[in-house]
């Protein structure tokens, strides 16, 4: 009984040492440079979200923050690097929604989205947009697919490269529509795009900035926003749900997230700080003159949506047997 009692009494004193030197870890965050790992290349949302972040991050933690491109392999480089880190909350990692799609689609990510990985928190969304050329002669979703139901086979649809969120919700789409359209990825949104207005696709799905010089030169047509709310740039043009299929929601987000076992005390630092950086009314100006809506709220919360969204995505990949190449 005197042994039983000297264990316990040890493994309080060692459970209370941990909590002790865990919250001094956190008290005294951050000791070094914070490095913001954005796993695309400089320009697109991601790293223009990291970019605006990162002065006042840098500000209110006292120390250098530096935003640092690793674009490889659909963003699984420059994720691996901060799924391996140290946990401690000096590396973070900017991404967008299709961190929950690439281990759903490739089953050979070196690391695990929900272990190794700790939400922050969900910067912004906006809405992804579904067009088509101008010359394709409906004015509404209804009206596409009923001409994709007529003439099976006919249409087609572009996205920035397979296995990709682009891709992921066409098929959703597609499946929910009942319509059956041939898949034809490129590398990249500009030859997408491009392909779009030549009329060598017919159909897709992007993000809101990604289309909108040509929709605004009257090559492309929106027949449907994918947003559960209309977006104030196409007030008159309805949300996906809105056009007949309802619950169906379609945005692409960004958020921060850390290393898998950073100490909590650490990502609510992190957390409030990001969050009051984004109440400054010049940030929110400028994400909104991109069309992006800033989000904000708790890790826990961001943590559940991408859980969420990962498994649903292993789902749909699974349904319509789509994989990474």
């Amino acid at each position: 009984m005197r042994s039983r009692h000297i264990c316990l009494t040890l493994a309080l004193i060692g459970g209370a040492a941990v909590i002790a030197s865990i919250s001094a870890r956190a008290q005294t965050y951050p000791t070094q440079t914070v490095r913001m790992i954005v796993p695309f290349a400089a320009g697109g949302l991601n790293d223009t979200a990291a970019r605006l972040l990162q002065p006042g991050l840098e500000k209110s933690l006292g120390q250098a923050v530096i935003v640092d491109n690793r674009p490889a392999a659909s963003g699984i480089v420059g994720t691996d690097a901060v799924a391996k880190a140290a946990p401690d909350g000096h590396s973070l990692l900017v991404v967008a929604s299709t961190h929950a799609v690439v281990p759903a689609t490739n089953p050979k990510v070196p690391y695990n989205i929900e272990r190794d990985l700790a939400a922050v928190v969900q910067v912004a969304r906006t809405p992804l947009l579904f067009v088509v050329n101008a010359k394709v002669p409906a004015k509404t979703l209804p009206e596409f697919v009923a001409l994709a139901k007529k003439e099976p086979g006919k249409y087609n649809y572009a996205s920035p490269g397979a296995a990709g969120s682009n891709h992921l919700v066409t098929a959703l789409f597609s499946r929910r529509a009942g319509i059956a359209m041939q898949h034809v990825p490129y590398r990249g949104g500009a030859p997408a795009i491009q392909s779009l207005v030549a009329g060598d696709t017919h159909f897709a799905v992007f993000a809101l900035l990604v289309p909108m010089a040509q929709i605004k030169a009257g090559n492309l047509r929106v027949l449907a926003v994918g947003g559960l709310e209309r977006d104030p740039e196409f007030p008159d043009v309805p949300t996906v749900a809105e056009s007949g299929y309802p619950g169906f929601e379609a945005t692409q987000w960004v958020g921060i997230l850390t290393t898998g076992g950073t100490p909590k005390p650490v990502i609510d630092r992190l957390n409030a700080e990001l969050n009051k950086t984004m109440r400054d009314t010049a940030i929110i100006e400028r994400f909104e003159k991109m069309g992006v809506s800033l989000v904000g709220g708790g890790s826990d919360d961001f943590q559940k949506k991408i859980v969420s969204e990962y498994r649903n995505w292993v789902e749909i990949a699974r349904e319509a047997n789509i994989t990474a190449e």
